[in-house]
């Protein structure tokens, strides 16, 4: 009984975030892009690009962080699609222990 409540609730769950995604399709774009962005990078690009410091934000960027300020569930589905990708590069790459 504990294993099909279980397996109801995963499935529950996956379903919801996945609507979440669904509800979100510039959120997801931009999501889309900085996963690419990513897992196409080397690890010396990424040093690189850290070294440099911070960039000040485009204004297409600005907007997109205006929205996802905005809207607390968009946020969380934003951080939900991309922080597994980013997370991991970033410990292939040395950039968190």
């Amino acid at each position: 009984m504990k294993k099909s409540a279980i397996a109801f609730a995963f499935v529950a769950m996956t379903g919801v975030s996945s609507l979440a995604l669904a509800d979100y399709p510039v959120m997801d774009m931009v999501a889309s892009k900085i996963i690419q962005k990513y897992q196409t990078a080397t690890c010396q690009q990424l040093w690189e690009e850290k070294a440099a410091g911070k960039k000040p934000p485009s204004q297409r960027e600005q907007d997109a962080i205006a929205m996802l300020r905005s809207d607390d569930q968009m946020r969380a589905a934003f951080f939900q699609k991309i922080s597994a990708p980013i997370v991991s590069k970033m410990f292939e790459c040395g950039m968190i222990p």
